[in-house]
């Protein structure tokens, strides 16, 4: 979904009510634009996407909506029976993808600093 006239998208500063900073609101809008694009994700979670794109649902909507946290458990659930069912060579290749990409997310942002929740976890 490109930014255009016709479908004007919001900034990532308006992420920003829902995210720690602006690197994380960026990568929240490019997941989303990720959504909206996805046939695979089902249509309530791509008209979820476009909607808090287009600036017509808040992200602080979609949190507290059982609609949509519904369907992002949904598909959080066939997402781990794929992962469960793949293959020896399937699950050493997805773990190399996971690592590239990894790799690439902290050469354009730099490390990812542990979330407060994290911190936290390992004083006990």
């Amino acid at each position: 979904m490109a930014a255009d006239r016709e479908n004007p998208e919001i900034s990532d500063d308006e992420l920003l009510d829902v995210a720690d900073n602006p690197a994380q609101a960026r990568e929240l809008r490019r997941a989303l634009r990720t959504l909206a694009n996805s046939d695979a994700v089902g249509d309530t979670l791509q008209r979820m996407a476009r909607d808090v794109l287009a600036g017509r649902v808040g992200m602080r909507d979609v949190v507290q909506s059982d609609t949509y946290l519904g369907a992002i458990g949904d598909r959080l659930g066939q997402i781990r029976t794929a992962a469960e069912n793949l293959s020896p060579a399937e699950q050493k290749a997805s773990e190399g993808r996971a690592e590239k990409l990894r790799e690439e997310t902290e050469a354009e942002y730099g490390p990812d600093e542990p979330e407060e929740w994290e911190l936290n976890r390992n004083r006990f």
